[in-house]
This record gives C-alpha cells, structure tokens and sequence, in this order.
C-alpha cells in the first residue's frame, strides 16, 4: 500500500545493538542524495590510458554518462549511438551497434588503441549477441582492442554494474613473459597512500609495484601481464579481479582494506609468505598508529563523529577502531554491511556503543538534513550531507589510505576536517571524487 512520505515523517534510524546484520532496513521507495564522490562506470573506464568509449543506449540513460564525461573535461574521449525503439524489432540490433560504432570510429582524429563499447539494458532484454559484435568490430580494426562493457543498472541483483566494470577493466590485459620484481595492485581507481607500509614490505623483498591510476600509456597499462602476482584490497573488485587469475594465471591476493590490528597484521602475514620473505616487524607502524589516535582524540575530545559506507566498505571496522579509542561515534550511514563486516558488527554490540544507524536510501531521507551544525565531523559525502556539516573527511572508497600507515594518514584528515570548514555543497556536488572537474 502506497503511503505519503512528507516533512512530518522524519526518518528513525536503529540502534546498532537493536540492528539487524547485513541489512538493517527494509527495500522499498529508494532516494538518491546529492552527494556525488561515488564513480560511475565512466569514471572507471577511463583509467585505461589511450582508451575510448562508445555507449549504445536510449537518449534517456545517455543523458547521464555524456554529463559525466562532460563534468571531467573529457568528451573527447566519448561517443555514443542513440538506439530507437524500432531497434528493438527490427532483428539488426548486432548490424546497428556495428555501423554506429564504425561511423564513429572512421571519423576520429585517429585509432584509439582501446574501446569500450557500452551495451545496455535493452540489449540484454532483446538477446543481442555481444560475442558478433566484437568479432565483427575487431575484423574491421585490428589495431584496435575491443572490450565488452555493460550499463545495466537493472541487472543489479546478479552482479553490480560497477563490479562488472571492474572485471573488464583489465580485460585486454594478455599475458607476457614475467617480471619476478613486479607486482600489480588491482581493483582500486586510486593510487595507494605512499605513507603506508605496505610499500615498505614489498620494497624490503625487492618488488616494484603498477598501480593503474599512475598508468600513462596504453603500453604501461598492458604491462600489468608481466606482474608476479597482484594484490586487491576493496571487497567490490575482488571477485572481479580474480578474472586476472582465470584468465592470464596471474596470483591474485586478497588483502582487505580493514582498520583491525590484528586483521592488518594478518593480511601483512599472508603477504611476507607469499614473497617468501621473514615476518615484516610492524611494530614501528603500529605505535605510529596509536601515537596519531591518540593526539587526534586530546584534539576533538568528545566530539560527535558520523561515518558512512561511501568514505569506506568498512564502517563499522572504522568505528570499532575509534570506539576503542575514546571517540564518540554517534552515527553509521548504510543501507548494508559486507560479510567482513560481520566481526566488527558484534564486537560493538558487545562494547554496547550507542550508535545510531541510519539508512541513505529511504525515500524519508529526503528530508533528514537538520539545520547546519558545525559540531558534527563527518567521514564521507553522504555523512556530512545528512549532518549538515561543513566539518568533514572527503574520500571515497577508502581514499587509497590503507593498513597503519592509511590510520595515520586518516588521523590527520580528521584533525584538519575538524580544523577547516569546507563549502559542502560546492564540494559534494563534483561527481567522482579526485577525477577532474568543470565546475
């Protein structure tokens, strides 16, 4: 039954010891913030140097990903086919996405050496054969690779469409003789923080390290086939990436971004063995860690933190770390929690910290921002803009901090968040945090 949702229903959020694990809301009428750091599979795409993308949809869903690419100052480096709605009858959907793409393809300044071509929905529902239109694009361009890509957002209960882009992002990746002193870091779209010590490990076993954000050429990028193993670090890439193991037979090792002690040291262990090298004594870094969460807390006090799931896949990690450290986390923003979450859900519970939990999604939402309060330091987006704060840490997906080295690093952005207001709204309205922005 359809029920009016209006100012006077404010949302209510759940205590974290009343709260239902991984999801602690019900589905229904879904809202969508403005709060825009999050990529899109645009964003995504573009990390492969020298690439283009092709986007075959209605004019409906091309709306957002030519704004996209538009915000990024990168239209150059998109082009798009409008599909009508006789397409979907005519039975020549594969022979239309071939010609659009080849008319756009002949009047480019020159080949790219990589296109994405970006299917739809529609194609998924009319059966289109994705494996003829490669063939078909890659017999007229040999010179250019040709990756299948999907924008079908309404496919989410198989896999996510930023997933999905995960696992094409390295597809045209083929295997090459191995360089033993290399070793990819795969699955994120942002470099990793140079202050943690994970770089210091793989240096200590002589290993240099591709990070595709740092990639400038196509060659650089196709470079990664020669890696010893790689490593992934975010739980929405992982099952993606180890298409790189399936594929090429290169080790992909799975050291989650996580804020745990001895979870860290863990993933740590299980690096030192895959490089056949002595336990790595981390000692110096964790006091390090503990040195900066303890300066951070004389510094804020008992100042109310809100932390969402868009500064990182592990809330509840990031505010297990701070709760056993004296700091007053009142809220979590997140609809859902991850598995690996599980741990940190019930260690709270059992500290019996007074969190609330409130959900981003819900239609009520809508009307959940108070009146501006200066009081609240949020981390992530989506928590200062429900707070109405203009004290907050601006990442996303964890930022590229990670181990005790990325506390560190996240105890300083918390120190100058609480420090220097920000313009929120001018902030938060700049789609893909780090990308280049027109506004």
């Amino acid at each position: 039954m359809l029920k009016p949702i209006n100012g006077d229903r404010a949302p209510r959020p759940v205590k974290l010891t009343d709260a239902a694990f991984p999801a602690p809301f019900a589905g229904g009428l879904e809202y969508n913030p403005p709060a825009r750091g999050v990529w899109n599979i645009v964003h995504t795409a573009m990390l492969i140097p020298e690439s283009h993308q092709i986007y075959v949809c209605a004019q409906g869903c091309l709306r957002g990903v030519i704004l996209t690419a538009a915000e990024m100052n990168a239209m150059e480096r998109m082009s798009w086919v409008s599909l009508r709605e006789q397409d979907m009858w005519s039975g020549e959907m594969e022979q239309r996405v071939v010609e659009g793409c080849a008319h756009i393809i002949d009047r480019l300044p020159s080949h790219p050496r990589c296109i994405t071509v970006f299917l739809s929905c529609m194609h998924i529902f009319e059966g289109c054969d994705f494996r003829v239109i490669q063939q078909s694009l890659s017999e007229l361009y040999p010179d250019i690779d040709f990756v299948d890509c999907y924008m079908i957002p309404t496919m989410r209960k198989a896999m996510s469409p930023e997933a999905m882009m995960y696992r094409q992002l390295y597809k045209p990746v083929k295997k090459l003789p191995t360089d033993n002193s290399l070793v990819g870091l795969t699955g994120t779209q942002f470099t990793f923080d140079k202050q943690s010590e994970l770089f210091d490990i793989l240096a200590a076993a002589g290993k240099r390290t591709w990070e595709l954000p740092l990639c400038k050429s196509y060659e650089e990028y196709l470079s990664l086939g020669s890696a010893e193993f790689c490593i992934s670090t975010q739980p929405t890439a992982y099952a993606s990436v180890k298409e790189l193991n399936k594929t090429l037979g290169i080790d992909v090792l799975y050291l989650p971004l996580c804020y745990d002690y001895d979870e860290i040291e863990s993933c740590y262990d299980k690096l030192c063995e895959r490089l056949g090298i002595v336990r790595f004594d981390t000692a110096p870094y964790r006091g390090a860690a503990e040195k900066a969460l303890a300066s951070l807390k004389e510094t804020l006090g008992g100042r109310p933190i809100s932390i969402d799931h868009t500064a990182t896949p592990r809330p509840l990690g990031m505010a297990l770390l701070l709760c056993e450290h004296g700091f007053n986390v009142k809220s979590i923003y997140s609809d859902v929690f991850i598995p690996e979450e599980r741990a940190a859900f019930d260690k709270l519970k059992a500290l019996g910290a007074d969190i609330d939990i409130f959900p981003t999604l819900d239609a009520a939402m809508t009307f959940a921002a108070p009146e501006p309060d200066s009081s609240v330091l949020a981390i992530g987006q989506k928590a200062a803009y429900f707070n109405n704060t203009d004290r907050f840490v601006d990442i996303v997906y964890g930022g590229g901090l990670y181990g005790f080295g990325g506390i560190v690093s996240l105890c300083k952005l918390l120190e100058e968040a609480a420090r220097v207001p920000k313009d929120t709204r001018r902030v938060i309205s700049h789609k893909g945090w780090g990308c280049e922005s027109c506004l």
